[in-house]
């Protein structure tokens, strides 16, 4: 095939905007933030079933608490009814009995008032514990919320890329003649389709041409289409070729 080195040389801005074009909807499907989104969902995750648990263990603290406060309350009331019939009591054998049932009721309150400060210890650490683990997801939600528009900037960002990259190539492809357009989307399928050759070295794949390759370009005519013989894409030629 024969092609004008001018039109030869619209296959290199054709093949820019092609690279930039799969740039661009690369960008717009993976844009960088979107690993780290994923992590901190995985991280938000793992964190609420931590919180979940310790929810449970304060809620039990607090249930158990309400249970000491109930039996103290019982204590109290019981001691308060026995203390009353001791005062209206005159006979000895009675005032024994509510003197010593006083004394075991007193023993009683003292171990459950003991065993309230344990608990509300406890419970004072799982107040903690829960204001912590809330703390980081709402750290780990603020920096989800943080990078997802960010995310949004650079999908809207890479989006106008495409368009703006995608217009300006239907542009370029309309001035290359039909057959060196069908010969170079046929050859960008597996290679970058055009590409020059600068200082005997093909910018498509970045590799240098032995010399009897580069031979066989020196003889061929000026409006020749070639292929690099290493990637298989349209080798443009001009001045800085080397040849």
């Amino acid at each position: 095939m024969n092609a004008s080195p001018a039109d030869q040389r619209r296959l290199i801005d054709l093949a820019q905007l092609d690279a930039r074009i799969r740039q661009a909807e690369h960008a717009r499907k993976n844009p960088p933030q979107a690993s780290r989104v994923q992590e901190l969902l995985a991280r938000r995750q793992q964190l609420s079933q931590e919180l979940s648990v310790r929810l449970g263990t304060r809620d039990d603290l607090r249930t158990e608490l309400s249970r000491i406060e109930s039996d103290v309350a019982v204590v109290d009331a019981r001691a308060a009814r026995d203390a009353e019939r001791l005062a209206a009591s005159s006979n000895s054998k009675e005032v024994q009995g509510f003197q010593s049932e006083l004394e075991a009721l007193a023993r009683r309150k003292s171990d459950l008032e003991d065993a309230e400060l344990v608990v509300m210890e406890r419970l004072e650490e799982a107040d903690a514990a829960v204001a912590e683990q809330e703390a980081l997801i709402a750290a780990t939600n603020a920096e989800g919320a943080d990078l997802s528009a960010e995310g949004k900037r650079a999908v809207a960002e890479a989006t106008a890329a495409f368009d703006a990259a995608t217009r300006d190539r239907s542009a370029v492809a309309g001035t290359v003649p039909a057959d060196l357009l069908a010969l170079y989307e046929k050859l960008a399928v597996r290679s970058s389709g055009a590409a020059l050759l600068r200082r005997r070295t093909c910018e498509g794949c970045n590799m240098v041409l032995s010399g009897s390759d580069l031979n066989t370009l020196r003889h061929a005519a000026e409006d020749a289409v070639v292929t690099c013989p290493e990637c298989g894409c349209i080798l443009v030629r001009d001045e800085e070729s080397g040849l």
